[in-house]
């Protein structure tokens, strides 16, 4: 048997098993050493344009208007009994200004003001707290700040801590504690399944191995990562998934080939692991490649919060495909046949080929216009109403209904209008801002413009009041409108024109990633496959799969289908980093069933050059994995929608329902169709590109 490098190192793996796993031990307890440490590091800000009119605008207001920027904090005393000059409202909010005050976060504390910050009926009064910390510092003096704010109130004068910075902080706890009870649901369901894949228990433990040592792994790097920029506290809760998700995967496909070989042909454990990695393992090297590239695209997207959470996912999948390179060949050579300890009745460990995916392989072959017209016409009819998907900047209804950031919002904007809690910042030289107050108080999207206010540098700040909710499309059309507008020199900041540039930029880099991702996992496959139409038919069905994925989430979150069974309150739109960054994830996992099928299929191709044998072989090899990978992914995907605030509903139901119909109507239907339409096509490549790609194949 003659081995290429991944063969090599796997072998070298099952000879060298206690360097490995001394390897690894230091590793894990170096790295894992920090990831308790994590949580504390990462940021809960980030979701910005770096390069945008709004960020430039943030950094004047911090640096010379005492810190009362977008990430400003903002407290709201209400009283539906008490007005400001009550003794005990004034109390009240003197109590409020000294706990700010005292705070290291706080440069300084703007005094409620008539007409500007009480409100008309006195029953509201604002009190600003200046950042003296970037958005991550002031994230995080939100979280420390908001219980002890809260109790300073009465029972008839309620505080609340809301803005950005509180919004962020409140939607960063809802988020973790829906996490949190998600991975408590999904861990037994995916043991039970792994059990009922592997028929035995050791086997099924494996996958969790893989995957606590890639968390453990990755949330130490991502602790050394947040030493030196912004990370994204998301990027744990991604890494995590995928940490989870392709542990599963990998070690599927490692186990299950292992144990045809080791079982079903009577090899050696040693001879068996070489022959496993030879091929498995190089789909699995092949697969994870395909991953890091479709999430490296994301990294064009011009904003940390994006960037680190792609950061964050890469890492998971580097040291899961490190793990299941080298250590799950270790740990399976020196398993032998203990890998079946705890082994139910019906396990059949030496059974690589499934006669139940064999047959219906052969039933695909006979007839695949009657299976394949089916299911290309339901991912169509699922992907039509993807031409009518809104997007759109996160609203407040993200925010649990009773958290202090939302009940603050609500009390601002029923007191001084619904544009009052996204209040926009005129910046710029002193000398133009009477003539910008002029042209934003003329705008129809313009509820009230303020004085201007100096600052240092020669600088004046306008506060402007839109007329509309900071995530409505019309309070966008404003912020343009006055760009279009105002005096040269003069920037729109605020929490709300930073969410509408964002939005801006995801619109514009969207098409670009997705360009990217598309071309860059076709040559990925082109190499890998050496052969032009089946790479484009792997291509092309993951994209059927994901416009099919993004239709369904059209009509159940921008439509609200659903919304009531799965508890939450349709904004009429997807949040706006759904396409871009649900894309990249969704073609990931695709891609990762594509490789599995396609590259079993093409050692069958490269043994027989039997089209039919190739197409049957494949999916008599790798089906069963797929579907056994399919359902822990979409059960560890749906627990992300029975719980917590909508963006994890939203990744839960997209992922859950693109993984869905990626293994049933295209892996295990359409692909297979389409190898018997194309019949000896499929694997037809040119001469001259026999000469260019290396020479990459599955079989031994």
């Amino acid at each position: 048997m003659t081995l290429g490098p991944v063969g090599r190192l796997g072998l070298w793996s099952a000879t060298h098993v206690r360097v490995v796993l001394v390897a690894w031990a230091v590793v894990v307890i170096a790295l894992g050493a920090l990831a308790p440490r994590v949580e504390h590091a990462l940021s809960g800000a980030g979701w910005e344009d770096t390069g945008a009119q709004s960020v430039a605008a943030r950094a004047l207001a911090e640096e010379h208007f005492g810190g009362q920027a977008s990430s400003a904090l903002m407290v709201v005393v209400h009283s539906e009994r008490m007005r400001f000059g009550d003794q005990e409202f004034d109390g009240v909010v003197a109590r409020v200004g000294d706990r700010l005050g005292a705070d290291a976060a706080v440069r300084s504390v703007a005094a409620p003001q008539r007409g500007a910050t009480v409100s008309p009926d006195g029953h509201t009064v604002i009190v600003m707290a200046g950042a003296a910390s970037d958005p991550t510092g002031m994230v995080r003096a939100a979280d420390r700040l908001k219980g002890p704010l809260a109790a300073v109130g009465t029972p008839d004068v309620r505080v609340s801590l809301t803005g950005a910075s509180g919004m962020w902080s409140d939607f960063n706890a809802a988020n973790k504690s829906a996490m949190m009870t998600s991975e408590l649901i999904s861990w037994p369901v995916t043991l039970a399944i792994l059990v009922l894949a592997f028929g035995a228990l050791v086997a099924a433990g494996l996958p969790l191995l893989l995957t606590i040592l890639g968390l453990a792994s990755s949330a130490g790097a991502l602790f050394l990562a947040a030493q030196a920029f912004d990370v994204s506290i998301w990027a744990m809760n991604f890494a995590l998934m995928f940490a989870l998700a392709l542990g599963i995967d990998y070690a599927l496909f490692i186990v299950v080939r292992f144990r045809g070989a080791f079982f079903g042909l009577h090899r050696p454990a040693v001879q068996a692991v070489a022959e496993t990695m030879e091929t498995a393992g190089k789909a699995v090297l092949f697969s994870g490649l395909t991953v890091l590239i479709s999430l490296s695209a994301v990294m064009l997207v011009p904003s940390p919060a994006f960037r680190s959470m792609a950061l964050g996912i890469m890492l998971s999948v580097v040291f899961i495909l490190a793990a299941t390179l080298t250590l799950l060949p270790a740990v399976l050579a020196r398993l032998g046949a203990r890998v079946d300890k705890g082994s139910l009745p019906w396990a059949h460990s030496g059974e690589h080929r499934s006669p139940a995916f064999a047959a219906w392989g052969e039933r695909l072959w006979s007839r695949p216009l009657l299976y394949g017209a089916p299911a290309l016409v339901a991912l169509v009819v699922l992907a039509v109403p993807v031409g009518g998907l809104t997007t759109g900047m996160p609203s407040i209804t993200v925010v649990p209904g009773g958290d202090g950031s939302r009940v603050g919002y609500e009390q601002v904007a029923a007191a001084f209008g619904p544009g009052a809690p996204g209040t926009l910042q005129l910046i710029g030289p002193a000398v133009a801002m009477a003539d910008a107050r002029a042209a934003a108080a003329s705008d129809p999207g313009v509820a009230a413009a303020t004085p201007a206010q100096s600052g240092s540098g020669g600088l004046a700040m306008v506060q402007v009041v839109p007329t509309t909710d900071p995530s409505a499309a019309a309070t966008g059309d404003t912020i343009d409108r006055l760009r279009d507008v105002l005096p040269a020199g003069v920037l729109v900041g605020g929490a709300a024109a930073e969410q509408h540039d964002l939005a801006a930029a995801l619109r514009t880099y969207t098409p670009l990633v997705i360009g990217v991702v598309l071309v860059l996992g076709f040559v990925l496959l082109l190499v890998a496959l050496q052969a032009p139409v089946i790479a484009a038919i792997g291509v092309l069905t993951n994209l059927l799969a994901t416009g099919a994925a993004f239709g369904v989430a059209r009509l159940v979150f921008q439509d609200g289908h659903l919304s009531g069974l799965l508890g939450f309150e349709s904004q009429g739109f997807l949040d706006a980093w759904g396409p871009v960054f649900f894309f990249a994830m969704i073609f990931a996992i695709s891609m990762d069933y594509t490789v599995f099928l396609l590259s079993s299929a093409k050692e069958h191709w490269d043994r027989s050059h039997d089209p039919r044998e190739a197409a049957v072989g494949g999916m008599a090899h790798s089906g069963r994995v797929i579907l056994a990978a399919a359902a822990v992914m979409v059960a560890v995907f749906f627990t992300f929608a029975l719980s917590g605030p909508l963006p994890p509903k939203e990744m839960g139901i997209i992922l859950g329902v693109a993984v869905l119909l990626d293994a049933l109507l295209v892996r295990l239907l359409l692909v297979p169709v389409a190898l018997r339409l194309a019949g000896r096509w499929a694997w037809w490549r040119p001469g001259w590109m026999a000469r260019v790609l290396p020479d990459v194949r599955f079989g031994h």
